[in-house]
């Protein structure tokens, strides 16, 4: 049985914060006094403009300043900048899991993200860890912001502000950046441009970027077969010959190339009209998953003895291609009462992957182990159409009452298919066990194919009414209705070929459909005082929800409960879950100190979670699926301060105490049930009290920046930083057989000289090369290690290798050169 690891262990988050706001550039530009202070960031998370220090909301931004002096590129290193905000860095393959205030109840896995908190590309909703190029700055409000930014928002919302488009003036950029990755075997390196131009001086522009970006993979597969259905996966390990003649390596399989676009045409005819159209394209050709399985076999198998820190055991290769596209327009006009905006988006997402697949279909117990030359793999492929809609008018006229009133469409239709292969088990199972049926070439074991449609309609507003000069009140509504209309199905191949006489070449796909629907209404209630030119407190209430929806698992037949073969399939009370909803309360202060030369800002909250969708799984094939618990709460404290020290130094520290548990017990979170619902495995269930997984209870980051002038009119930046955190668990309450991940820490340091046109960086991520690792897949039942296994004998133990661990990257040295160009 794993028991928790001690409270608090200084061992991090998957990076490091490099603090600091550094640089002449954290500087307020038009202070009149020749003091240096914390920079006014500008932000427009509530549809308004205001300064971070002025809006009463928990809101975290970083600019383009910040994203370039840090060498932040992606979501995973902006997390380390925002108290609350966790995203577990899995390499480029799976998305990221993105956890606000500790609300997921899945599993530390692939796929963990359960769209608690929503990302937008401007005002277009776009789920999308993206490539941070020519990008303005990153707006991530913490806690749920349901009436203006409506579903997915239960935990909060992350918002990519591009660069506008300049119509007076011509300017560029030019990056290339090279690295090295312990543990690699080549150089992994990034190139980018960014171009500006006005057609129409003041009137009519364009902008483009184009980014390449080259990661060259740090972990090996060294255990590939070289045949499927031929080679042997689990040779004699002693005898040399044999291993090389079955199975191949392949280094730095984990590796990434990703290319990123944008171009943007801006048409402003006069001063009350303004719109901007935009396509934004990005492709990652990504070759395996961040998973190793040193110290993740059981004992019982051979390779658990010599496999390294940096390989993985899959027998196949797992390469997987994504593209994303979005064409949007937004336009404002304003109407002297109001500001007028419409948001449109048209966004595609595709996806096509490999897996091994070869554990799943040993642990069922259905014989395929029998066959020495056993390995199965998975293709997957994933399509997604999403269309938006939204139109707002935002109170323009001076007085104490202002408001926000809009009107909100989405339309997504989805489909996806998966197809499991087992290469040369029909020949096994004919000539060996001398089975009477015919043979199936193609090797298809399992096909299944699901379409869902998804459309939802809402209304929201928020009114903001000044009490006195200092005293704000804002009480915000949306009202939204859904639908969720799903078909899905699923063929055995393979076994009605072999077993049942079924042609060798023929697929039967009987669609089951199914239909949810449902409507509600959002709140929320701001309120905020002025107690001095200094200090500002505020008292949010406000809500959030997130659609259900149909799980990805094809119905099972009718006579399901006939077949005594191997199936994957989700019975009628499996195919749909629920929607859940959250309920936040939250205290914050807002305080800067010494001429704004010290910023504190600090928020207690707790939140309510009402039907929290979780992880469940099948009772046929133990697919994963998503099922509905009865309730969850979060509640902790938030802090995060930046400082000046004399002239030379900034700092930034932020801290986070998260406590995020079960309120009620959650029979079907890990149970597996019978068609009746009768639960087989009782003691899987979540219990009132269990501690949520994902997240950490203490996160902590601290950085330092120390700034001179040299050369006489060059600038030297020397940045340092340190994130760390504690313990984490992989599964609710360490029920499954889950565990708690070790705490760590993580220490980067980057120097750059620049000129007003040019920059040059050296930087050290990962300082001291800590291994670590951030997530698990599966759990340490399937190697024989679980609290349970003794109880449930897993099939196979000595020859799986599902179980793995996700581990950070190492210790990275990296050049980075930069020009900027105008007229």
């Amino acid at each position: 049985m794993f028991k928790k690891s001690a409270p608090f262990h200084f061992s991090a988050v998957a990076g490091a914060v490099l603090a600091s706001f550094a640089s002449q550039n954290v500087y307020a530009q038009d202070v009149e006094i020749n003091e240096k202070q914390i920079e006014k960031v500008e932000v427009t998370a509530t549809r308004r403009s205001g300064t971070l220090q002025e809006v009463p909301i928990n809101i975290s931004a970083l600019t383009s300043d910040v994203l370039d002096q840090q060498n932040i590129e992606d979501l995973d290193a902006v997390a380390r900048w925002v108290p609350g905000l966790t995203v577990t860095d899995q390499g480029g393959r799976n998305d990221s899991p993105i956890i606000v205030r500790g609300l997921n109840t899945n599993s530390s896995g692939p796929g963990s993200n359960g769209g608690t908190v929503a990302t937008y590309f401007g005002d277009i909703p776009l789920f999308l860890n993206m490539r941070l190029v020519d990008v303005d700055r990153v707006e991530v409000l913490i806690g749920p912001q349901g009436t203006l930014y409506g579903a997915g928002t239960l935990g909060g919302a992350i918002r990519y502000l591009p660069k506008n488009v300049d119509l007076e003036f011509m300017s560029g950029e030019i990056t290339g950046d090279v690295f090295s990755i312990n543990e690699s075997d080549s150089l992994g390196g990034e190139s980018s441009i960014v171009f500006n131009a006005p057609l129409i001086e003041g009137e009519l522009g364009i902008r483009a970027s184009l980014n390449y970006f080259n990661n060259p993979g740090f972990l090996d597969y060294n255990y590939v077969v070289r045949e499927g259905g031929v080679s042997l996966p689990d040779p004699d390990w002693s005898n040399a010959d044999e291993v090389n003649n079955n199975l191949k390596r392949v280094e730095d399989a984990n590796g990434e190339d990703t290319l990123t676009g944008r171009i943007a045409v801006r048409w402003m005819p006069n001063d009350w009209f303004d719109s901007t159209l935009t396509y934004f394209y990005q492709k990652q050709d990504v070759e395996g998953r961040s998973i190793t399985h040193y110290d993740s076999l059981s004992a019982d198998n051979p390779l658990s003895e010599v496999i390294g820190k940096y390989e993985s055991a899959y027998r196949y290769e797992e390469p997987r291609e994504k593209e994303d596209e979005l064409l949007s327009l937004e336009m404002k006009a304003d109407l002297g009462f109001a500001e007028l905006v419409s948001a449109t988006g048209l966004s595609n997402f595709d996806a096509v992957g490999q897996r091994d697949q070869t554990d799943l279909l040993i642990r069922l117990d259905f014989g395929y182990e029998e066959f020495p030359s056993f390995s199965a793999y998975t293709e997957e492929v994933e399509e997604r159409e999403v269309f938006t809609q939204e139109l707002r008018l935002v109170s323009l006229t001076p007085g104490p009452l202002s408001w926000i009133i809009g009107g909100f469409y989405y339309d997504t239709e989805s489909e996806g298919s998966s197809k499991e292969f087992t290469p040369n088990f029909d020949t096994y199972a004919i000539d060996v066990w001398g089975i009477d049926g015919n043979y199936r070439p193609d090797a298809l074991e399992y096909y299944s194919v699901d379409e869902s449609k998804v459309r939802e309609r809402a209304l929201f507003g928020e009114l903001t009414y000044e009490l006195t000069n200092d005293w704000d009140v804002t009480l915000g509504l949306r009202a939204y209705e859904y639908e969720v209309n799903a078909r899905s199905a699923v063929d055995l191949p393979l076994y009605f070929s072999v077993f049942e006489g079924r042609e060798s070449d023929s697929i039967v796909l009987e669609y089951k459909p199914t239909k949810a629907k449902n409507d509600g209404t959002l709140f929320k209630f701001n309120t905020s005082y002025q107690f001095t030119n200094n200090t500002m407190a505020y008292l949010t209430i406000s809500e959030g929800f997130r659609i259900g929806g149909a799980n990805g698992v094809a119905a099972c037949l009718d006579d399901i409960d006939e077949l005594d073969n191997q199936t994957v399939c989700a019975l009628e009370n499996e195919q749909l879950y629920d929607a859940d909803t959250t309920q936040n309360y939250e205290l914050g202060l807002k305080t800067n100190f010494f001429k704004n030369r010290l910023q504190l800002n600090s928020a207690l909250f707790y939140v309510d979670w009402q039907d929290p969708q979780v992880s469940g799984a099948t009772v046929n094939g133990q697919q994963p699926i998503t099922v509905n618990a009865e309730g969850a709460e979060s509640k902790g404290v938030e802090l995060s301060l930046r400082g000046i020290i004399g002239d030379n130094i900034t700092t930034y520290a932020t801290y986070a105490y998260t406590k995020a548990e079960l309120t009620a017990d959650a029979p079907y979170l890990f149970g597996v049930y019978d068609e009746q619902g009768t639960a087989l495995q009782d003691f899987y269930d979540g219990k009132d009290g269990d501690r949520l997984p994902g997240t950490a209870e203490h996160q902590f980051s601290f950085g330092i920046t120390y700034s001179q002038d040299i050369f006489d009119d060059k600038m030297l930046n020397i940045n340092y930083g340190i994130t760390a955190q504690s313990d984490v668990y992989t599964t609710v309450g360490l029920r499954q057989d889950g565990e708690a991940l070790a705490g760590y820490a993580i220490s980067n340091l980057n120097a750059t000289i620049s000129d007003e046109d040019w920059s040059v960086t050296l930087y050290i991520d990962n300082l001291f090369d800590k291994y670590a690792v951030n997530s698990v897949r599966r759990h340490v039942g399937d190697i024989g290690l679980g609290q349970y296994s003794d109880v449930l004998q897993p099939n196979g133990t000595d020859l799986q290798r599902n179980y793995g661990k996700y581990v950070i990257t190492p210790r990275t040295i990296g050049l980075m050169f930069k020009y900027q160009f105008g007229m």
